[in-house]
């Protein structure tokens, strides 16, 4: 039994523990602007911001993947660029795959925080702003607290 535990190998469980904390801790700090904008904007670029984001949703995985893998190769623009630039070859890394794993859960991490930033009273916001906090402060300290269970969702 104890040979079999050691035998075992660990590294895709590590691996995928990794992927997935790293690509939370970019997308919440890409994805909290991002919803706070899209719920407090009555911008005419709102919808288009927004069915890009949904994109990944709505293509099928395959299409999917196979547009992620050409833009991160090094035929695209994209993966020349970072080739050229950072010397980092994305297709078939570990950094090609954490921002894979960005772009496919973006609408996953953007839709309930804005959801939750839209359910927010307007008038505990303006409070906030007439006591003098600014958007960040607000953010932080009134609007995340008053909104768990959409932040669960998203970090989920």
């Amino acid at each position: 039994m104890i040979e079999t535990l050691k035998a075992m190998e660990f590294t895709p469980f590590l691996l995928s523990f990794k992927l997935a904390f790293i690509t939370t801790v970019i997308l919440f700090i890409i994805s909290l602007p991002l919803a706070w904008y899209l719920s407090q904007t009555r911008s005419k670029m709102k919808p288009l911001i927004e069915a890009v984001t949904a994109l990944p949703i709505v293509l099928p995985p395959s299409v999917l993947g196979f547009y992620i893998l050409w833009s991160l190769s090094q035929n695209s623009p994209l993966g020349a660029f970072f080739e050229e630039t950072f010397g980092v070859q994305l297709a078939f890394s570990f950094t090609g795959l954490v921002v894979a794993s960005c772009f496919y859960s973006l609408p996953f991490m953007v839709q309930p925080l804005q959801s939750g930033f839209e359910s927010l009273n307007k008038h505990m916001l303006e409070a906030s702003y007439i006591s003098g906090k600014s958007k960040v402060s607000t953010i932080l300290k009134v609007a995340l607290p008053n909104m768990k269970p959409a932040l669960l969702t998203a970090l989920s």
